[in-house]
């Protein structure tokens, strides 16, 4: 049997109705989104945040709208702040952070998440570049009979770009201690998630000290964005594996374009 791990920046949930369709026909086993809402205080199902002259929708459940399309898997949901949205003028908070959903047939035999820049903020998003974190299970598979480490992670955004910085050096360090206190070095690893690094970042060259090695660039692959992100560079997600994992099938997908950024799927053995 092979695994199948989907990694996707969701936007908020801004394409809504084709990014639920994907996520239940994908059947993935293991999910890793990033960029995901949660808001227990509303009724509303839209709502909208505001940054200065910025204005962009957000799917006000769309935590609790994926687990219950997913009823077959256990979910974790890890904020990194709690700031505000607006239904109309009216102030609603609301979580914001990454979501991992884990088929129910994989035993989670440990699992850690902490912060890889900044600390969460209980009362506003922050300052630029905001509060980033990551998500780390250690899954068994009883039919493959292997454990496996599974880390996602929503690297800084600068905005002064994706080229390499202090606060981006601190944040490998910090993704690889995460790593490390779950992972037990012998055995299958998967790291993915929206970086917002470039290709040539020193972070790939740390990560290559424990094995890893990306996916996305390794197989010629030169976007991983859609029609709906119309800014140069367009490089922000990436999926790396040891050598231990068996790749049986990788690919950044095109359609159905269910965000701004594009679908990373994984079929491993």
């Amino acid at each position: 049997m092979s695994l199948r791990i989907v990694s996707l920046n969701a936007w908020g949930g801004r394409v809504y109705a084709p990014l639920m369709r994907y996520l239940v026909d994908v059947d993935a086993d293991v999910i890793c989104l990033q960029e995901v809402v949660r808001t227990p205080a509303t009724t509303s199902d839209w709502l909208v945040y505001r940054d200065h002259d910025v204005e962009l929708p957000q799917r006000a459940k769309l935590f609790d709208d994926i687990r219950a399309a997913l009823p077959s898997h256990d979910a974790f949901f890890c904020p990194t702040a709690r700031g505000t949205l607006f239904d109309g003028d009216a102030e609603i908070p609301s979580e914001f952070g990454l979501a991992t959903f884990v088929r129910r047939s994989l035993a989670v035999i440990g699992q850690a998440s902490d912060f890889v820049h900044g600390e969460f903020s209980p009362d506003g998003w922050g300052p630029h570049p905001r509060a980033r974190n990551a998500h780390c299970v250690r899954l068994f598979s009883y039919e493959d009979g292997f454990p496996v480490t599974i880390v996602q992670m929503h690297g800084l955004r600068d905005l002064n770009g994706k080229g390499d910085t202090p606060a981006r050096e601190r944040q490998t360090e910090a993704l690889i201690e995460i790593i490390l206190n779950l992972w037990r070095g012998n055995e299958r690893l998967v790291v993915c998630g929206d970086f917002n690094v470039l290709p040539e970042s020193a972070m790939f060259g740390a990560l290559a000290d424990l094995g890893l090695s990306d996916l996305v660039t390794s197989r010629g692959h030169t976007d991983t964005r859609t029609s709906y992100y119309e800014k140069p560079g367009r490089f922000a997600d990436y999926m790396l594996v040891t050598p231990d994992v068996e790749v049986v099938g990788f690919d950044v997908v095109e359609e159905p374009e269910v965000s701004d950024h594009r679908a990373l799927l994984l079929e491993m053995r």
